[in-house]
C-alpha cells in the first residue's frame, strides 16, 4: 500500500468550492434543460450529444456510441492510477405532474429519478477537473444509458468499457429523497438490492358472473395468490435477512359481470444475499402453481432474472467516506446510513471493478419515480465538489485507500 496522505488543507477544499460556485447557474440551467427534454433508455441521443459537446469543449478525449448512446470522457495527466466516475442519463415512461416551468416537453417521458441531476453534477465536476483539477493519472467519466432498464451498465461492459478504459476503481452516486439536503451516506457491502421480475398468467375457465359455479375463476385464485406470495418472505426467508415481493400489476377481464379466462400479474422480487435471491426464484413459481391448482386453475410463470445487488467494496467505501468527511464535515455524513432496497445496475460495474456507490440527500422531495419528483438543484454544486475532491484525492501521487479518519 502507498503512504497515507495528510488531511487536506481547508484552502484546498475552498479552492474547489469557490471555482465550482463561480460557474453560477450554468449547470442548474443545464440540468433543467435536460429535464425539459427527457429521453428513454437507449434513446438518449440529445443528452448524449450535449454531454459529448461539453466534454470536447473542455479538452477531454471523447468516445461516443458505447452501448449505443453511452459517452466516455477521458483526461490524461501523466502516469499514475486510473479512475472511473459514472452518471446515468435516461428518463422514465411517466407523465410529469410537477407543473414546473421546465417540466418535460416529451409527453409521457420524465426525469423522475434525478438522472438529469446526476448528469449535470458530473459535467460540473468535469469542467472543474479539466480547467483547475490537480491530479496525476487518468480520469474516465462514464455517462451511461439505460439504467432504468437495468441494461446499460452491462451493455457498456460487454462492449469493452473497462478494457478500453481501464479503471483501478469506479464510483457512482444517487440522490435520495427523505435524506437531509446534501447529506452523504456510504454503505460497506450490500447497498442496494438485486431485482428479478415474474410475469404470472393464471388460467381458468371464464363465464357469466351470475353463474360462478360453472367457471374456474382466475380472479379469485389470483387474489389468494397475491396474499400467499407474502408468506414467501414472512415464512421462508430468515428474519435476519431481507426479501421483498411486490405485485405491482394485476389485470383480468373488462366487465363487472364477466369472469375472465385469464388474469395476468407482474411482480418484482428483491434481496441482498444470493441465497435469498435463489430462494425467491424457487418459491415464487412453486407457490403460484400450487395456489392456482388448489382452485382448479393453472399458473404459467415467466421468471426473469434482473440484475445483482450493489455490493460496495470495503476499501473504496472507506475512501469515499473519508472524502465526504473531509469535504463536508461529520455533521453531513451519516455514520449509520442503511442499505436501500431499490435496485441499480451499477451493480455490474462493481462486479467488474472495485468501487463504491454513494448516496446524496435530496431533501424532503417527492419520492423517486413519482410524477411529482424533482431533483433538488441545491445539491448540484456540493455533489460536483465531492466528485472533484474524490478525483483529486484518488489520483494524487502516493494516495492510499487505507487513509484513516481523524
Amino acid at each position: 500500500m502507498g503512504v497515507a496522505l495528510p488531511r487536506p488543507a481547508l484552502k484546498d477544499i475552498h479552492r474547489v468550492e469557490s471555482i465550482i460556485a463561480g460557474y453560477g447557474d450554468e449547470f442548474i440551467a443545464l440540468r433543467r434543460d435536460i429535464h425539459q427534454h427527457p429521453e428513454l433508455s437507449f434513446k438518449e441521443h440529445r443528452t448524449s450529444a450535449l454531454v459529448a459537446e461539453r466534454l470536447t469543449a473542455w479538452g477531454y478525449e471523447v468516445t461516443t456510441g458505447l452501448a449505443g448512446t453511452g459517452v466516455v470522457g477521458t483526461l490524461r495527466r501523466g502516469p499514475g492510477r486510473s479512475l472511473g466516475i459514472r452518471a446515468d442519463m435516461d428518463a422514465l415512461p411517466i407523465h410529469e405532474a410537477t407543473g414546473l416551468p421546465y417540466a418535460s416537453e416529451n409527453a409521457g417521458v420524465m426525469h423522475a429519478c434525478g438522472h438529469d441531476g446526476h448528469t449535470a453534477i458530473l459535467l460540473a465536476a468535469a469542467r472543474f477537473l479539466a480547467e483547475a483539477g490537480v491530479f496525476q493519472g487518468t480520469l474516465h467519466l462514464i455517462f451511461q444509458p439505460a439504467e432504468e432498464l437495468g441494461a446499460g451498465a452491462k451493455k457498456m461492459i460487454d462492449e469493452g468499457l473497462f478494457t478500453r478504459f481501464p479503471c483501478d476503481a469506479v464510483f457512482g452516486l444517487h440522490n435520495w429523497p427523505g435524506v437531509s439536503t446534501g447529506h452523504v451516506g456510504c454503505v460497506t457491502g450490500p447497498a442496494m438490492a438485486a431485482i428479478d421480475q415474474a410475469h404470472i398468467t393464471v388460467r381458468g375457465k371464464g363465464g357469466h358472473g351470475a353463474q360462478p359455479h360453472e367457471t374456474v375463476d382466475p380472479v379469485v385464485a389470483s387474489a389468494h395468490l397475491i396474499a400467499a406470495l407474502q408468506t414467501v418472505v414472512a415464512r421462508n426467508v430468515d428474519p435476519l435477512d431481507m426479501g421483498v415481493v411486490t405485485v405491482g400489476s394485476i389485470h383480468g377481464g373488462e366487465a363487472s359481470n364477466v369472469i375472465p379466462n385469464t388474469v395476468e400479474l407482474k411482480l418484482t422480487a428483491r434481496a441482498f444475499r444470493p441465497e435469498v435471491r435463489a430462494l425467491l426464484a424457487r418459491r415464487i413459481p412453486a407457490l403460484a402453481k400450487a395456489q392456482a391448482e388448489s382452485f382448479g386453475a393453472e399458473a404459467e410463470v415467466d421468471y426473469r432474472p434482473g440484475f445483482p445487488p450493489v455490493v460496495n467494496h470495503a476499501e473504496e467505501t472507506a475512501f469515499a467516506r473519508t472524502v465526504a468527511l473531509d469535504t463536508f464535515g461529520a455533521e453531513r455524513v451519516d455514520p449509520a446510513f442503511r442499505p436501500r432496497t431499490a435496485s441499480e445496475d451499477f451493480a455490474y460495474m462493481l462486479q467488474a471493478r472495485p468501487g463504491s456507490y454513494v448516496f446524496f440527500g435530496n431533501g424532503e422531495s417527492a419520492s423517486l419515480h413519482s410524477p411529482r419528483y424533482d431533483f433538488n438543484d441545491a445539491i448540484l454544486a456540493p455533489a460536483a465538489v465531492y466528485w472533484a475532491r474524490l478525483a483529486e484525492r484518488f489520483l494524487s501521487v502516493g494516495s492510499d485507500l487505507q487513509e484513516t479518519t481523524p
